[in-house]
């Protein structure tokens, strides 16, 4: 444990990539492989749901910290984060721990699940008194399932890859799905000859750059396959050993979510590996029914059969990976298109189909289509190097996403609390409003998109101009308004305005604007999508 946490300070400490990737060499050279094998685990974006409730870690902080809650309150509002405030306030009496991290993970992390509320309060305490301020922290973090530092799985990858030297595409393929966190699988993983790859393991997955530039940068127009960028879940299509298996990019097996899909994909042959998108869509339709009806299936394990047919999906593929338990991704595009078409025309049926290629001879005609994209449903086109193999991860040159720009509209600030991490003091996370008649209702919440100099001209804004407090929450002058920026809309029932906007970010501070200039709720309902 005491390692390990020296490592995440170590990783907090820099934003440099080199730097990091020192911090992570230095560690895996030296910890035991099943430490090891828990750091990778939860450095990669691993993490147990929440082992204890927050209540409770507040609760025992107020106790042994002996502060009235309203102090932890102010604490907390100060520092932005709990794991870090509770160890901020908790008496310095701990010396460290010699126990390795493993046994901290399996024996004592892990144990608390089984554990009544008193069992829990007594362990929690009897912990926090034996380590150290940083160990405490680190403890915080993972009994909290807020555990994050910066690093990626594919930084994780490269510091493994560098340190046992390795090919980091070996490293990623191993890693790959629902890796199991032990001393034997890290030294599978880290080995120079590791075991064949598990029957329903994916391929990392390959991600596209935005494309910023005019496209006929690119160079020729027949160099690059056109697509549709879907707004749905990328996924991978695993058919072996007689079963199928589906993949989020996050690497969740999402298979019994979507069974009409694994259905169909039985008809494929063995060995068949298909990257491609989950869609909510209805055979016989021309588009798909948006995100708003797929998000309803994403938060179910089991889904009963008046879902199926509420909310039908349909997998679209892209890309074709292995082919009779053949790894085909070195080969270039084009012939895996080729060989995509040629299977998917043999074998698949509804709901497993291909994704089209956009038909389009020159950029020109290409940007006429991609002005259609909001009306298709999609989020604007993809450009693939026809040549180009399939990588791992991010690898700028190939592969780009070419995006429609997001609609927006002219909304005020009306509430705003404080933001986390580096930006904890100051108030950065806003709620925006529209005119409704002669009120203002709320519809949008967003932290993104200014300066950090604005965020501070905001900040001060909000701290004179407070009307009422609600807990972390300031109700504000509504004075400011900011151009918001969102990639979809949807009717909704559950939202005072009735509509629900995905992704929204702030693209402007309009300082040209008084209050009464922004937006209205008809704006926002001109721009719904049309129900399906």
């Amino acid at each position: 444990m005491r390692e390990f946490a020296r490592l995440y300070a170590a990783l907090d400490a820099t934003t440099a990539t080199r730097g990091k990737l020192e911090a992570l060499a230095r560690y895996f050279a030296t910890a035991e492989p099943a430490d090891a094998a828990w750091a990778v685990y939860f450095l990669s974006g691993g993490k147990p749901r929440q082992l204890v409730p927050t209540r409770v870690l507040r609760a025992l902080a107020v106790e042994h910290a002996k502060i009235p809650d309203w102090l932890f309150e102010e604490s907390y509002q100060a520092v932005g984060d709990l794991a870090e405030t509770i160890a901020h306030l908790l008496p310095e009496t701990g010396s460290g721990t010699q126990v390795p991290f493993a046994e901290w993970v399996e024996s004592r992390l892990l144990a608390l699940r089984g554990l009544d509320e008193a069992g829990v309060r007594e362990r929690v305490v009897a912990w926090w008194m034996e380590l150290d301020a940083l160990e405490r922290f680190v403890f915080n973090k993972l009994v909290t399932g807020s555990f994050r530092v910066g690093v990626s799985k594919q930084l994780v990858v490269r510091a493994l890859a560098e340190t046992f030297g390795l090919d980091a595409k070996r490293v990623a393929e191993r890693l790959a799905g629902s890796w199991t966190p032990s001393a034997g699988a890290f030294l599978n993983l880290v080995a120079k000859e590791g075991e064949a790859r598990a029957i329903g393991a994916p391929y990392p997955f390959f991600l596209a750059h935005p494309l910023q530039e005019a496209p006929d940068t690119l160079g020729e127009r027949d160099a690059w396959q056109a697509e549709w960028k879907w707004d749905g879940v990328r996924a991978q299509l695993v058919r072996r050993g007689g079963a199928v298996f589906l993949w989020s990019r996050g690497e969740e097996l999402v298979t019994q979510r979507f069974p009409e899909v694994a259905a169909a994909a039985g008809a494929l042959p063995e060995g068949t590996v298909l990257d491609g998108e989950i869609l909510a869509w209805r055979e016989g339709e021309t588009a798909p029914l948006g995100f708003a009806t797929l998000q309803v299936r994403l938060n179910r394990k089991s889904v009963s059969a008046k879902l199926l047919a509420e909310a039908p999906v349909a997998f679209l593929a892209y890309d074709l990976l292995e082919r009779d338990g053949e790894d085909v991704r070195a080969r270039p595009l084009a012939e895996r298109r080729e060989s995509l078409e040629t299977l998917l025309a043999a074998h698949a049926h509804w709901p497993t189909t291909l994704s089209p290629a956009v038909d389009a001879t020159s950029w020109a005609a290409l940007a006429d289509a991609r002005s259609e994209a909001r009306a298709r449903g999609v989020e604007g086109l993809m450009l693939k190097r026809r040549a180009s193999a399939y990588g791992v991860g991010r690898t700028r040159g190939d592969w780009w996403k070419w995006k429609i720009d997001p609609m927006s509209v002219d909304a005020v600030l009306v509430y705003a609390q404080r933001g986390h991490g580096r930006r904890a003091g100051v108030y950065t996370d806003y709620t925006f409003a529209v005119w409704d008649g002669d009120a203002l209702v709320p519809f949008a919440k967003a932290y993104s998109g200014l300066t950090d100099a604005e965020f501070r001209q905001v900040d001060a804004f909000i701290r004179r101009n407070t009307f009422e407090k609600f807990g972390p929450v300031r109700s504000v002058k509504p004075e400011l308004v900011f151009e918001i920026g969102f990639e979809g809309i949807q009717s909704s029932p559950r939202h005072k305005s009735g509509i629900a906007v995905r992704f929204p970010r702030m693209l402007r501070w309009r300082t040209d604007k008084r209050p009464e200039e922004a937006d209205g709720l008809e704006a926002l309902r001109t721009l719904l999508e049309p129900r399906r």
